[in-house]
């Protein structure tokens, strides 16, 4: 798999047991890589732990046939013509499953500066910049939609021509790779079951925020502290959040510390009380009322879901 390697690392913000997947990217090459059932080994079984998290974002595309990924504690169930795009920080409990050895299913690990060279190396830099923020409008760690039957040949076409580019690495294939991953993204915002997701305008000010949350998320800040932080206004800021990304700051920072609960929660040593203290909540009970809102179980039942 040139310009791929898995280095298990732990960043501030994973937590023990869970392991941090991270793209080791080649000089030279885009952080793109594209596995094919029909002619690379197992694409379905890469060299990841049972439990895990990327720092990159994948895509599996299913050409033919039925497939199960496993993300943030649901099973996704995938059939022919279908992709889901799994973001960076969503749990993957399992590997990839076929329904068979004759399903055929394309699989796209790649990091945000594959489509932006400028994105910023962060976990979250994938929501500053502007053709992958819309999937950031969900809590959900997976995005699945429904190619028609009238555009598959145009998805086997890109994801062929991709799978050609980076094997054979002829004069221009950087461009080409980044152009063909551009249009696939781009038919992903079309296919939105709600409708075409709308292109977010995005400026400094919306890559800081973020930037702000990952790094305090656990501790008990505010829209105020937030705006502080950014040399915005309370008022506006919160207007410009909920204009440009469709919530609010205090959602963007539930959303954060949900996800970071879902990894505590696989860590048995921890009690819930405990998870509550580390995530900037005084009191477990507004926690877990919290949890239960997002997640439709309380922190216990989720942990003993079966994986």
């Amino acid at each position: 798999m040139s310009g791929f390697g898995v280095e298990r690392r732990r960043a501030g913000h994973t937590p023990e047991g869970v392991a941090l997947v991270g793209y080791a990217p080649s000089p030279g090459l885009p952080s793109v890589v594209v596995l094919s059932s029909s002619s690379d080994p197992t694409p379905d079984r890469l060299p990841h732990p049972k439990v895990h998290a990327h720092d990159f974002l994948q895509l599996v595309y299913v050409q033919s046939g039925q497939c199960h990924v496993h993300v943030d504690g649901e099973a996704v169930v995938l059939d022919t013509g279908d992709v889901v795009l799994i973001v960076p920080g969503a749990i993957i409990a399992k590997q990839i499953e076929r329904a068979d050895e004759d399903t055929q299913l394309w699989t796209v690990l790649f990091r945000p500066d594959a489509v932006d060279p400028g994105v910023a190396e962060t976990l979250v830099s994938w929501r500053s910049q502007s053709l992958l923020a819309p999937f950031a409008r969900s809590t959900r760690g997976a995005h699945t939609f429904a190619v028609p039957m009238e555009n598959r040949a145009h998805w086997l076409a890109h994801l062929t021509a991709l799978h050609t580019e980076l094997r054979e690495r002829r004069g221009g294939f950087v461009g080409a790779v980044r152009a063909h991953l551009v249009l696939l993204l781009t038919d992903l915002r079309r296919l939105s079951p709600d409708g075409p997701l709308d292109l977010v305008e995005w400026d400094p000010t919306l890559s800081a925020v973020f930037e702000f949350i990952e790094m305090r998320y656990r501790e008990q800040i505010s829209l105020k502290d937030v705006a502080a932080a950014v040399a915005q206004s309370s008022g506006h800021l919160a207007t410009l959040m909920k204009d440009r990304t469709g919530r609010t700051v205090g959602e963007w920072i539930t959303e954060r510390r949900m996800r970071e609960a879902r990894r505590l929660l696989l860590d048995a040593d921890l009690t819930v009380g405990e998870i509550a203290a580390r995530l900037g909540y005084d009191d477990a009970g507004y926690f877990t009322r919290r949890f239960h809102a997002e997640h439709r179980l309380s922190p216990t039942a989720w942990r003993h879901v079966d994986r």
